[in-house]
């Protein structure tokens, strides 16, 4: 009985098992296909979410998209469709894969900033591309490397190391096949946004003090289309930075604009142009450093090469004959009309009066181009202000911009195509206030010569002749020339004397130069040209830049045809080029005249002499400050100062004269010996010796609380900082092993004669002489232990920039010299103490003794 109950309870619990596993199977395998039921619906949904997305970015038909009743369209590079509030472009094919120069310009601007309708904000090569999946990309192109052969191996290492940034990605909304493929985008979007290729840099925004921008407040104002340019108007809106509260003064970049600090935002107005670049880039001109030209550079890989090379090329506008029947004239000497001329259309918005100055200061430069074989290729056109079709921010122009501002400038940029250096445009910023920074220049400088300029308000001839100056000079750089402080250096001084010689050659072979006005002249002389203007180096840089080459097959044959010219034109030494950035020949200098500073800076003081007693009386007017009388003798201390500039400079100086292996002569050569220690006489004479003359106290009465014994100690301390400075002891130290070179002992030497007459022959000494021996002494002390200095050097061939190697002073002869000098030095101030009678004398003395005792021997 018990063995029956328990093998029927076994039993059952087998079957209770049993039907529970089977129990818990099934609910597995509904649970199984809930699951695989859910991940179908999923798919499912996936698949139908994706067909939907696929219908939504399919391109639609192009007149379901743009309909021509309510569409607004434009034909153009780039058709143009507004409906409604969308803005569309439509690209060709054609377009895909083309070079297109991206300009953008200020229209309109906040005020206080700086910054003017018409100035450049920002400018970038971009490309169109299609993409992957219904859409175009656009890209910003930056061209740092390349190869000449696309059909090479290496082209497309090049292209792996050089990947374009995508700067914006573009469903296509609808295509057109007839009569040509193109794309329908919606650009609204992307123009109305922050994008850095048509608005602000990142920099700009923080020196502006801006912060984020304000979309709401932001939109497109217009869009315009030509044959080969787009025109985007836009109105950008930023949030300011919000001011800080801090207890204790932090250093801030940037500056807030007033229009930001009263409503916590600011709006510009912009323009950005898209232009097409040519197929077929110009054919680049190899840059040559005798030449003064802007130039454009990108490492070179060729498939021949065994290594990377460096390609440089001038900066230029394309000029070609109309056809071959011209070409071939101009080849037989006769001079032939451009295709397509250069033209600078004046702003408008310029006063009247100075118009035709500012097209004359364009139209000067014709007698260049016809050296180079042009006619009529360049010229001044006033803005026809009725026709609608032109806009002063449209790239396709070039515009003299005229800006209200206080700013004392003026400036020639361009714009070109970096593939091959071709000037596309140019927008030269005018300031309104450059007519005060003339005004000053000229009264200064010529005023001892020309009557006209002894008057507080120019009459309009004198200044529009200054206006037309500077107009020549800012075109020059949107020529593609650079400043050639080189060229005045050409000039003998003497000459600049000479009446019929000025009138024939002018003052300065070159408007690029700096080089103002002929301050040498003296009243007795009785020239009258005292202006800059196009001049011999100009003409031939013209030359070289724009002279046709026909049978030269390419850059490198043509590069050995303007080789030939250059040697040629070396010869002579008003044709040099004189870089702008040289840290040691003195023959490169802004503001200077003639081939000696030292002869030049003389005159120029004789005639500062005779300006000063009248200054009162040339800027008075009745009910006004002195206001106008300190800005007008503050110019002749500048002036002053320029002088002494240009004669330091000859101390430790090195001539740099472009060469290249097939010309004859050194690059460098060392200032001889004579003209150093001339200059260290002309300081000793016109400045250590105290310039009393400067010092006119019914001046300093009425403009200064002080007598000027600060103001002359302080230009006494600038030129011996100056004589000082580390590299300009190394250069003395490193010619000087020649002991036909003017050396480090030498300079010294030369000082203490001139600075410290008086302690040698035991005479007083007044308070200016007292505190220019003290600058002195601690100038000297100061090299016992002189530190480190960068040493500058241009490289020879480039086009700009420096080497520079830092040169441990303490281990040269720079102490070691100066600490025998501090020797002697004391020996001889210590005789004087003995022999001295003046109270304030013998104080002095023994100060500076005692000074120079501690430095030797400090314990």
């Amino acid at each position: 009985m018990r063995l029956m109950r328990y093998l029927l309870l076994a039993a059952l619990a087998t079957v209770c098992m049993h039907d529970a596993q089977a129990q818990r199977k099934k609910k597995k395998e509904k649970q199984e296909d809930v699951k695989i039921e859910k991940a179908v619906d999923a798919v499912a949904s996936a698949v139908k979410d994706k067909l939907k997305d696929d219908k939504k970015k399919s391109p639609k038909a192009f007149k379901d998209l743009i309909d021509s009743t309510n569409a607004v369209s434009q034909s153009g590079m780039i058709s143009v469709h507004k409906v409604d509030d969308k803005w569309y472009f439509e690209i060709p094919d054609s377009l895909l894969n083309r070079d297109i120069m991206a300009v953008t310009r200020y229209s309109k601007t906040a005020a206080g900033g700086g910054i003017f309708g018409g100035e450049e904000v920002n400018r970038q090569m971009i490309r169109w591309e299609r993409g992957m999946d219904n859409n175009l990309l656009l890209r910003s192109v930056t061209m740092v490397v390349t190869s000449p052969d696309s059909t090479k191996p290496i082209f497309q290492a090049v292209k792996n190391s050089s990947s374009d940034p995508i700067i914006g990605v573009f469903d296509i909304k609808a295509v057109k096949k007839e009569p040509a493929k193109t794309s329908v985008i919606d650009v609204t979007e992307f123009f109305n946004s922050d994008n850095q290729v048509f608005s602000l840099s990142s920099v700009s925004k923080q020196l502006l003090k801006l912060a984020t921008f304000k979309k709401e407040a932001s939109f497109i104002s217009k869009i315009s289309t030509y044959p080969i340019n787009t025109e985007i108007r836009t109105v950008k809106t930023y949030n300011v930075t919000p001011q800080q509260l801090t207890p204790t003064p932090v250093p801030s970049i940037g500056q807030y604009l007033p229009a930001g600090l009263d409503a916590g935002v600011v709006t510009f107005e912009m323009n950005s142009s898209l232009i097409l670049l040519p197929k077929s880039p110009m054919k680049k001109r190899i840059f040559d450093s005798r030449v003064g030209y802007f130039a454009n550079q990108y490492a070179t890989f060729g498939e021949e090469s065994q290594r990377s090379d460096t390609e440089v090329f001038a900066v230029r506008w394309r000029l070609e004959p109309k056809n071959a029947e011209d070409a071939k004239k101009q080849q037989n000497g006769e001079l032939i009309e451009p295709k397509k001329p250069i033209v600078y259309y004046i702003d408008p918005a310029t006063p009247e009066k100075w118009r035709k100055y500012l097209k004359a200061g364009v139209d000067d430069w014709q007698v260049a181009f016809e050296k180079a074989g042009w006619k009529n290729a360049i010229r001044g056109e006033y803005w026809p202000e009725g026709d609608t079709t032109m806009s002063l921010e449209d790239a396709r122009y070039s515009v003299i911009r005229y800006f209200a501002a206080d700013i004392q400038n003026a400036y020639g940029p361009n714009v070109h195509d970096p593939r091959s250096g071709e000037i596309l445009e140019s927008h030269i910023g005018w300031y309104h206030n450059v007519m005060r920074l003339l005004r000053n220049w000229y009264i200064i400088q010529a005023a001892a010569v020309d009557p006209k300029a002894r008057t507080k308000k120019f009459d309009d001839e004198l200044m529009g002749q200054l206006v037309r100056f500077v107009s020549s000079h800012e075109i020059g750089h949107t020529l593609g020339l650079r400043h050639n402080m080189g060229a005045s250096s050409a000039t003998p001084v003497e000459k600049l004397r000479d009446k019929a010689w000025v009138e024939q050659h002018g003052h300065t072979s070159s408007i690029m130069d700096y080089a103002r006005f002929n301050y040498v002249a003296q009243p007795e002389d009785g020239i009258t040209d005292l202006f800059p203007r196009i001049g011999d180096y100009d003409k031939w840089a013209i030359q070289w830049g724009y002279s046709n080459f026909p049978d030269a097959s390419n850059a490198q044959a043509e590069k050995a045809a303007l080789n030939t010219m250059t040697k040629e034109a070396y010869k002579d030494d008003r044709l040099h080029f004189g870089t702008e950035i040289s840290p040691y020949d003195p023959r490169y200098q802004t503001e200077d005249l003639g081939d000696n500073a030292m002869k030049a800076s003389e005159y120029g003081i004789k005639n500062l002499k005779r300006i000063v007693p009248n200054l009162i009386e040339w800027s008075k007017e009745d009910g006004e400050s002195y206001k106008e009388l300190d800005e007008i003798y503050g110019n002749v201390v500048t002036q002053y100062r320029r002088y002494l500039g240009h004669v330091i400079k000859n101390v430790g100086g090195i001539y740099d004269t472009p060469t290249t292996y097939d010309m004859e002569g050194p690059t460098f050569t060392t200032v001889p010996k004579a003209t150093q220690k001339e200059a260290i006489d002309f300081l000793n004479a016109q400045l250590f010796k105290t310039p009393t003359w400067l010092l006119d106290q019914n001046i300093l009465n009425k403009v200064k609380p002080e007598t000027g014994v600060e103001a002359v100690k302080a230009l006494q301390e600038y030129a011996l900082t100056a004589l000082f400075q580390g590299d300009r002891a190394v250069r003395l130290m490193e010619t000087g092993i020649s002991s036909k070179n003017y050396t480090l002992d030498d300079l010294f030497t030369d000082l203490e004669a001139g600075i410290w007459s008086e302690a040698k022959a035991g005479k007083p000494i007044d308070l200016y002489r007292r505190n220019l021996q003290k600058v002195y002494a601690e100038k000297l002390i100061s090299l016992l232990k002189p530190g480190r200095a960068n040493v500058q050097a241009i490289p020879v061939g480039v086009t700009y920039g420096f080497s520079t190697r830092s040169v441990e002073l303490e281990k040269t002869d720079l102490p070691s010299v100066a600490r025998a000098h501090l020797e002697s030095l004391k020996t001889t101030l210590n005789a004087a103490i003995a022999k001295s009678a003046d109270k304030n004398t013998r104080y002095h003395l023994q100060d500076v003794s005692q000074r120079i005792k501690q430095a030797l021997d400090p314990k």
